[in-house]
C-alpha cells in the first residue's frame, strides 16, 4: 500500500473518529464539548479536501504552463508523498522538457531561416489581405529604394501602381515592373495560409543589371567579331601596299618618263596605307573593352578615393577657369573594390565634365560621396554645362557612340562595364540640353 493511500486512510479515519465523538457528545447533552470538536472536524475536512485537490492543482499548473509556453516549471516538491506523486511529477517534467526541446528547435530553425532571408540578394516580403507587412528583408528595401514599409499601400508615393499589381498578382505568376529609376523588377508571388490567415509572399529581383550584363556581352562579342574581321581584311592590304610601293620604286619609276603619274601613284598608295593603319589603330583602341581584367578587390576608403581623384584635376580646372566643389558625407566608410579601376571611372567622368564645360562661363563641377537611404554608396559628378539631349541619353553607354568631335565612344561603355563588375550601377541624370547640366551617378553596395 503506497504512502498516498495510507495518508488518505489516516485522514478519513481521524475524520470519522471526530465526527463520531461529536455526535456521541451531542446525543448525551454535552453540546459545549461537541462545539469544541467542531473546528477540529472542519480543519480535518479542509485537510482532506486540500490533500485530494493537490493533484488537480498540479494538473492545472501543468496545462497552464503549456498554454502560456512557460516550460521553466519543475514538479518535484511533493515527491515524498508517495510513489504515485513522484511518477506523476516525473511524467510532467518529461513532457515539459519535450516541449522545451521542440520550442528550442523551432526557434533555431526560424532564426536560421530568418538569417538566410536577411542575407540573400533577392528581395522578399509578405503581407496579409489588408496589406500589412509581415516580413521584409534588407534586399527588398534596397530594390524598392525605401527604408521603412508597414503596409504595401505606402508604396504608392514611390512606386505608383505597384500595390495594386502586388494584390492582383496570382500565386505562382510572375510579372515585370519598371521603377522610376529605370530598374526592371521581376516579381514572383506565392500564397500560403497560416493559422487560417491568407498570406502573400512576394520575391523581387532586379533584372536590369542582368539585362545590362547580357547587352554588354553582346557588344563585346560583336566588337570581337568586328575587330577580327577588320584586322583580317586590313592587314593584307597594308602588306600589299608595301609590296606595291617597292614595285613602283624599283620597277615602274626607272622604266617610265611619266614621273608625275608615278608621284600620283605613290601619293595614292601612301594615303591608302595611312588610312589602313589608321583603321588598325582604331580597332586596336577597343581591345581594352573586350579584355578588361577582373577587379582585384581590396578594402577601399571612399573619402580617400574621391579625394585622390579630385586632387589630380585641381591644377587643370584652375587653368580652365572651372570651379570645383567636393562634398563627402561618407567618412570612414569602406567598400571592397579595385581602387585603380574605380579611379579610372572617376577620372573619365571628370574629364567628360570638363570637356562639356569648354568655353562655358561660370563653369562648375561638383563631386559628392554619400550613403543613400538603402545604405548604398553614391558618388555624383555634376556639371552645369549644356546637358545631354534626350536622343543621346538613350545611346550614351553604347560602345562607339560619342557626342565629342575627338571622342572614341569607349570611355562611358568601359566605365559602365567596370561598375557592373563591381556589382553596382552607373546612371546618367540630365534634364536635357537646356543648360541645366548633367549628373553621372555611381551606386555601389557597401
Amino acid at each position: 500500500m503506497n504512502r498516498f493511500s495510507i495518508n488518505i486512510g489516516l485522514r478519513v479515519l481521524l475524520l470519522t473518529i471526530s465526527l463520531t465523538a461529536a455526535v456521541w457528545l451531542y446525543m448525551h447533552n454535552m453540546l459545549p464539548l461537541a462545539l469544541l470538536i467542531s473546528p477540529l472536524i472542519l480543519l480535518q475536512i479542509y485537510n482532506v479536501y486540500h490533500y485530494l485537490n493537490r493533484v488537480n492543482r498540479k494538473l492545472t499548473l501543468f496545462l497552464e504552463s503549456i498554454r502560456y509556453e512557460d516550460f521553466s516549471i519543475r514538479f518535484s516538491a511533493d515527491n515524498k508523498m508517495g510513489k504515485s506523486f513522484s511518477m506523476l511529477n516525473t511524467q510532467f517534467n518529461e513532457v515539459l522538457e519535450a516541449f522545451r526541446q521542440t520550442r528550442a528547435e523551432k526557434e533555431a530553425n526560424l532564426k536560421y531561416i530568418d538569417t538566410i532571408i536577411q542575407h540573400i540578394s533577392i528581395g522578399v516580403f509578405s503581407f496579409d489581405i489588408e496589406g500589412k507587412i509581415e516580413l521584409i528583408n534588407p534586399a527588398a528595401f534596397r530594390l524598392m529604394g525605401i527604408y521603412r514599409l508597414r503596409n504595401i499601400f505606402e508604396l504608392k508615393t514611390v512606386h505608383p501602381g505597384l500595390p495594386e499589381l502586388l494584390i492582383e498578382l496570382n500565386s505562382g505568376n510572375k510579372t515585370l515592373y519598371a521603377t522610376r529609376q529605370e530598374q526592371q523588377l521581376s516579381i514572383h508571388a506565392a500564397t500560403v495560409r497560416l493559422q487560417g490567415r491568407l498570406i502573400k509572399l512576394i520575391s523581387i529581383q532586379n533584372i536590369h543589371s542582368e539585362l545590362q550584363k547580357k547587352e554588354l556581352e553582346a557588344w563585346q562579342n560583336l566588337t570581337k567579331i568586328l575587330r577580327h574581321e577588320i584586322m583580317n581584311s586590313v592587314t593584307p592590304i597594308v602588306s600589299l601596299i608595301g609590296t606595291m610601293q617597292e614595285i613602283v620604286d624599283l620597277d615602274l619609276a626607272p622604266a617610265t618618263t611619266n614621273q608625275e603619274g608615278i608621284e600620283d601613284l605613290r601619293e595614292a598608295l601612301q594615303t591608302v596605307e595611312s588610312r589602313s593603319k589608321g583603321i588598325m589603330n582604331f580597332v586596336n583602341a577597343y581591345r581594352d573593352y573586350t579584355t578588361l581584367p577582373q577587379p582585384q578587390f581590396t578594402s577601399v576608403n571612399i573619402k580617400s578615393l574621391v579625394t585622390s581623384v579630385s586632387s589630380l584635376f585641381q591644377a587643370d580646372m584652375k587653368q580652365a577657369g572651372i570651379a570645383f566643389e567636393l562634398e563627402i558625407d561618407a567618412d570612414n566608410i569602406e567598400i571592397h573594390a579595385d581602387v585603380s579601376q574605380l579611379q579610372m571611372v572617376l577620372i573619365n567622368l571628370v574629364k567628360n565634365a570638363m570637356d562639356a564645360l569648354e568655353h562655358m562661363p561660370d563653369a562648375t563641377i561638383s563631386m559628392k560621396a554619400y550613403l543613400n537611404n538603402v545604405q548604398q554608396i553614391c558618388i555624383e559628378i555634376t556639371d552645369n554645362g549644356p546637358g545631354i539631349d534626350t536622343d543621346a541619353m538613350n545611346k550614351i553607354f553604347i560602345p562607339f557612340f560619342t557626342t565629342k568631335k575627338k571622342g572614341s565612344g569607349i570611355g562611358l561603355s568601359l566605365s559602365q562595364q567596370i561598375i557592373q563588375m563591381h556589382g553596382g550601377q552607373l546612371k546618367v541624370l540630365s534634364p536635357g540640353n537646356n543648360g541645366n547640366g548633367s549628373t553621372f551617378l555611381i551606386l555601389l553596395n557597401t
